[in-house]
């Protein structure tokens, strides 16, 4: 090696070994100042203090016999939760809701929606049949259906109108 390169080399690596140090430090202070401005900022946050303890309270609270139970209320569901669900007014719209899950990809041997052939012996078998089926639930040799599609809170006219749905738009 010339006596050229070796002070090129020397000059570089002093260079590359500041600016990693110089990076090094602007981290650390950068750590520093963010652990003191931001943490107690947003640890006192009322919007923070507040959807902690909403995903920390109990999900549940027994009442206990022989003591004040008063406060236990019993408060609807909220609209966001996944209890509560919308019911559906029609056909259609139970379609999109409920039988779309598994008649729009075929789920567990379900008749997709659409496919004529599929839909052909299972409508040759009538509708009554369709209808118990869809109400009731059944398991067959070529898949199976839930009860209500998985939302027994359904009432039998509004699955008997998505089974129109199905049979009229979708087989």
């Amino acid at each position: 090696m010339s006596k050229q390169d070796t002070h090129f080399f020397n000059t570089f690596s002093m260079i590359i070994g500041g600016l990693i140090v110089i990076a090094l430090i602007i981290f650390a202070l950068a750590r520093v100042v963010a652990g003191r401005t931001q943490e107690p900022e947003v640890y006192s946050d009322p919007k923070y203090v507040d959807s902690v303890g909403e995903r920390i309270k109990p999900f549940a609270r027994v009442a206990v016999a022989g003591a004040d139970n008063s406060a236990l209320v019993i408060a609807a569901p909220a609209q966001g939760s996944a209890i509560a669900l919308q019911v559906p007014k029609d056909g259609p719209a139970l379609y999109e809701a409920v039988c779309k899950n598994c008649h729009a990809a075929g789920l567990v041997g379900a008749p997709k929606f659409g496919d004529r052939t599929a839909w052909a012996p299972r409508i040759a078998k009538g509708k009554a049949a369709l209808y118990e089926h869809a109400i009731k639930g059944y398991v067959g040799t070529a898949g199976a259906m839930p009860a209500k599609g998985g939302r027994t809170d359904l009432g039998d006219e509004l699955i008997k109108a998505g089974v129109d749905y199905l049979v009229l738009k979708g087989g």
